[in-house]
């Protein structure tokens, strides 16, 4: 049974940073599978943030590039997101994703 487990989530001002982590375990082989990160605001659909395949090549929404960057350390089975220059609009619940797994979400706010 994989788990994905995400933090890194919280308040944070505008123009302010965070790092979101996502831990995978259950004894799937990482480094072989991409993995994503989505988000989701209250009664809107879930959307694509970022995903990076097995050779770390990376896709990007349009609304952060140039802002988040997607990483993985397939030694620690953990794929991360680096959010910078966050804005109000950043704000919302963030999953991370591997094949059909999910994980329980990490909360993002971005206000004054």
């Amino acid at each position: 049974q994989v788990q994905l487990v995400e933090s890194g989530g919280g308040l944070v001002q505008p123009g302010g940073s965070l790092r979101l982590s996502c831990a995978a375990s259950g004894g799937i082989f990482f480094s072989l599978y991409a993995m994503g990160w989505y988000r989701q605001v209250p009664g809107k659909q879930r959307e694509l943030v970022a995903n990076i395949n097995s050779a770390g090549s990376t896709n990007y929404a349009d609304s952060v590039k140039g802002r988040f960057t997607i990483s993985r350390d397939n030694a620690k089975n953990t794929v991360y997101l680096q959010m910078n220059s966050l804005k109000p609009e950043d704000t919302a619940v963030y999953y991370c994703t591997l094949l059909a797994y999910w994980g329980q979400g990490t909360q993002v706010t971005v206000s004054s």
